[in-house]
């Protein structure tokens, strides 16, 4: 008997980005009976039971646990639970082993914007080997997909574009009022752009506010609120820190739009979940954004402080040009679901089981 196993080792306890696709991902694939690496049980699946030391709660140290046993100790599970294929959501797997793997990237931001980070060295040196020993690489994004062969040399062949989706339940028209705020989703590292998306709101003749909803960061935060005092808006520019997972569909729906001018996405998830809740959406022109929003949302060039505020006044002053970005969303967020993602990457899976 062989088994399908799923690394899960990645996921922390408030789960954002690559962990609500883990999260979402692995029940679609429950027929195929896998076996879950993980900390945590999943009732109506297999568990067995790692150690919860080694997700981004843990910092640093839980990267380079993860690291250490994904080589020494995860070559032992594939063994030991007859493990024929693993899949990892994440790019990781072991280098030195024979344990085939099938794993997922989501970008290679660190590598485009060249800043010092933690993460570089990871990416200029272990990703590329996991790319080139993994049977198959999927990607979230044609946009990914390029960066996977100009970045890393990877043949387009061993690749496989799979969007990511969102949770419908979840993500949906509460027909709740509207707020007095614009939203930004998202990190507050430098290239999610939230210094120019402050800068455009600073342009701006309006009475509404600017919320930024976003887990604090010590090496950005300070200085963004120092930027909204300095241009005379810090009373109106809200740093909400983490959001709870529960309490975004009505932090979405009651904003006036969702502003997310990032610099690049891998996927951008915060531009669907809007779409998805009738939202209207100002996003980037580049990277998987348009892939994403399609004609459902206002394009800007993300390096343009006076792109982005004008794309803030007409959404302020333009009630019918809303209304018809709601409509798109709602119907341009229909095609992506979880199902179908999970049944994409079963597809896949299945020619290496």
């Amino acid at each position: 008997m062989s088994n399908l196993l799923i690394n899960l080792a990645f996921v922390p306890t408030k789960p954002t980005g690559h962990a609500v696709y883990a999260n979402n991902l692995f029940p679609a694939l429950r027929d195929r009976s896998p076996i879950l690496l993980s900390p945590y049980e999943t009732p109506g699946f297999r568990t067995h039971r790692i150690s919860d030391k080694m997700n981004p709660d843990h910092g640093s140290k839980g990267h380079l646990r993860r690291l250490l046993w994904n080589e020494f100790r995860l070559p032992q599970l594939c063994n030991q639970l007859q493990g024929n294929l693993l899949f990892s959501p994440i790019p990781e797997m072991p280098l030195f082993s024979r344990c085939r793997s099938v794993v997922t990237l989501h970008d290679v931001i660190p590598l485009r914007f060249k800043r010092r980070s933690p993460l570089t060295p990871y990416f200029q040196h272990y990703i590329p080997q996991v790319l080139r020993r993994a049977q198959h690489v999927i990607c979230n994004s044609e946009a990914t997909a390029r960066d996977a062969v100009d970045y890393y040399q990877i043949p387009a062949s061993k690749l496989t574009v799979i969007p990511m989706a969102y949770d419908r339940d979840h993500f949906r028209v509460l027909n709740l009022p509207k707020g007095n705020y614009y939203l930004f989703l998202g990190r507050p590292d430098a290239y999610k752009n939230i210094g120019r998306t402050i800068a455009a709101f600073a342009q701006l003749k309006t009475t509404l506010q600017l919320w930024i909803a976003g887990p604090y960061d010590a090496r950005y935060s300070e200085h963004l609120v120092q930027q909204a005092t300095e241009l005379g808006v810090g009373d109106r520019v809200k740093f909400l820190n983490y959001v709870p997972y529960s309490e975004l569909p009505k932090l979405i729906n009651s904003a006036v739009a969702l502003v997310f001018p990032s610099l690049w996405e891998g996927f951008g998830f915060p531009a669907l979940e809007a779409m998805a809740c009738g939202t209207p959406v100002i996003t980037s022109d580049l990277a998987s954004l348009p892939e994403v929003t399609g004609d459902a949302a206002i394009l800007v060039d993300p390096y343009s402080v006076e792109a982005i505020a004008q794309a803030m006044a007409v959404i302020d002053r333009d009630p019918s040009l809303c209304a018809e970005l709601r409509q798109r969303g709602l119907v341009r967020s229909q095609q992506f679901s979880w199902e179908k993602t999970g049944a994409m990457t079963v597809a896949v899976l299945d020619r290496y089981l």
